[in-house]
C-alpha cells in the first residue's frame, strides 16, 4: 500500500507542476471517461478505477486533520455523482474541498 501512495504522491507533484488543477482539464476528464464509458472502451471496473485515483489523489493532498472516514466517503459520493452527470463540477451549492473540515462532517459519520 505504500508503494501505492508514494506512486500517487508522485503523481500528484507532477500534475500540480504542470498546471493540470483546472476546473477546464477536470471537465475534460470526465466528458471523455463518460464518451469512454458510452463507446464501450471503458468497463465499469476501468472507470472504478479512474474515480478511485481522483479521490485518491484528493486524499493525498488534502491536510491531515481533513482527510478522515466521512472526507473520503464525501469526495468519492462527490465523484461518483459527478460522473453519473448529476452534478456539475464546481457547484455553487457545494461546500469545495479546500473548505471541507469535521464540522461539514456532523451527522455523516
Amino acid at each position: 500500500m505504500t508503494e501505492y501512495l508514494d506512486k500517487q504522491k508522485r503523481l500528484h507533484f507532477d500534475l500540480t507542476n504542470v498546471g493540470l488543477r483546472a476546473h477546464a482539464t477536470s471537465a475534460g476528464l470526465v466528458q471523455l471517461c463518460l464518451e469512454l464509458r458510452r463507446s464501450g472502451v471503458l468497463d465499469d471496473a476501468a472507470l472504478e478505477r479512474i474515480k478511485g485515483s481522483i479521490a485518491c489523489d484528493i486524499e493525498v493532498s488534502a491536510p491531515r486533520s481533513v482527510a478522515t472516514p466521512a472526507f473520503r466517503r464525501d469526495v468519492r459520493a462527490r465523484i461518483d455523482r459527478i460522473f453519473a452527470g448529476e452534478e456539475k463540477i464546481g457547484h455553487d451549492d457545494l461546500l469545495p474541498v479546500e473548505a471541507m473540515d469535521d464540522e461539514a462532517f456532523q451527522g455523516h459519520a
